[in-house]
């Protein structure tokens, strides 16, 4: 009988929304980033399109209607026990390994800035399946490693090899797209994860290790394209490539630098309006933020980034289910280097990678990913408050 009811009682809450059971310090903290998002964007675009007879309002519209999209998708993450989740984890991995090949066909991929990552929609909208599959990985990673069909309270190394499989061909395709910013990131993910598990430290060095040599050998081979590689040149040396991303790098601190301690104000950038920085609404949206709100605005956006950690760790020591808490791990991961990447590259203490702001820049696919992300920080706590 008591087994019955405790599979009656996982059921009911399996059907309840986070919005029963939310962390309202984590909720307020991304309701603010969207919220700053919208106002950058729209600042980053809008005399730029109204001075050449467009509609200023094209990518506001745009932003709102991906905010939209995704809050949808924060609701249908939570509505189901995120435990459950597990008996799904093949069919979301293999949708993202779809969409991964997808783009690679000729006549459904579309390439921009030199790397094959898109899938044209109706509308003009576009998605990036690379975005969805850091999902697929982080729960598929976290369902083998949480797993004990074993003695030891530690994966085996098959646990590790199979988790590693799972992790690694979605890579080698987004690898092939280029976009080597994505497979950055999901190497953080990957290697915090594995370490979390409890797996033998020597799998964290080996990891280490094959992804630095992995990336030379991807540089001296060719596989990354000559638009990235120019990037990572510059990074280096921010006198190369003075026409492109040298370019690129220079005006993203100037205009950084000139927004002083309280900013221009906002919509009130000489550097921004004149659209002096390339896709500024979308990889290099805290240039933006450092014109026209200053020193303290940007620390405001810092602030809330780590605000937002500081939940997710709470939420992965609370959790006592092992699934839980490597998958909040991976979130956790993902969100920090990605906010490092991008605001590190846009004062060139990065390489620049094209990586998106999280819950700030531009994107829908960017946008839906890092909201189902969110999604599944809110469904752990929620199912970990006893």
């Amino acid at each position: 009988m008591s087994q019955i009811s405790a599979r009656q009682r996982l059921y009911r809450r399996s059907r309840i929304s986070i919005f029963h059971g939310f962390d309202p310090v984590l909720t307020i903290a991304v309701g603010l980033l969207l919220f700053i998002g919208t106002l950058l964007v729209y600042s980053a675009t809008r005399d730029w399109y109204s001075r050449y007879g467009l509609d200023p309002q094209y990518y506001l519209k745009r932003h709102v209607i991906n905010i939209a999209i995704g809050l949808l998708l924060v609701y249908g993450t939570t509505v189901i026990d995120y435990r459950l989740l597990r008996a799904y984890t093949p069919i979301f991995w293999g949708l993202g390994v779809l969409g991964l090949v997808m783009v690679l066909i000729p006549g459904l991929g579309s390439t921009v800035n030199g790397a094959r990552a898109w899938i044209a929609l109706p509308g003009g909208f576009q998605i990036q399946p690379a975005e969805l599959a850091k999902i697929a990985i982080i729960i598929g990673m976290s369902m083998l490693l949480s797993e004990r069909t074993h003695d030891s309270d530690e994966p085996t190394s098959r646990d590790v090899l199979q988790a590693l499989v799972v992790a690694g061909i979605p890579a080698l395709l987004i690898i092939v797209q280029p976009d080597m910013g994505t497979v950055f990131i999901i190497s953080a993910s990957v290697i915090t994860i594995i370490a979390v598990s409890g797996a033998p430290s020597r799998w964290v060095a080996v990891l280490l290790i094959v992804a630095v040599l992995g990336a030379v050998v991807a540089t001296k081979t060719g596989v990354i394209s000559d638009y990235q590689l120019n990037r990572l040149q510059t990074f280096v040396d921010p006198t190369a490539d003075t026409q492109g991303a040298g370019y690129q790098l220079r005006q993203a601190r100037i205009t950084i630098g000139s927004g002083g301690l309280i900013g221009t104000g906002l919509f009130n950038g000489p550097q921004t309006n004149g659209r002096f920085v390339p896709e500024q609404q979308t990889d290099f949206i805290f240039t933006v933020a450092g014109e026209e709100l200053g020193f303290l605005g940007s620390g405001l956006i810092i602030f809330l980034y780590l605000l937002i950690l500081m939940r997710a760790f709470a939420i992965a020591r609370r959790t006592s289910d092992p699934f839980g808490r490597l998958m909040t791990t991976g979130v956790i991961a993902w969100f920090a280097f990605q906010v490092f990447e991008n605001i590190g590259m846009t004062l060139g203490l990065m390489p620049m990678t094209g990586v998106p702001l999280p819950f700030i820049s531009y994107g829908g696919s960017s946008m839906f990913a890092t909201l189902i992300g969110f999604g599944l920080l809110q469904n752990v706590h929620a199912r970990s408050r006893g």
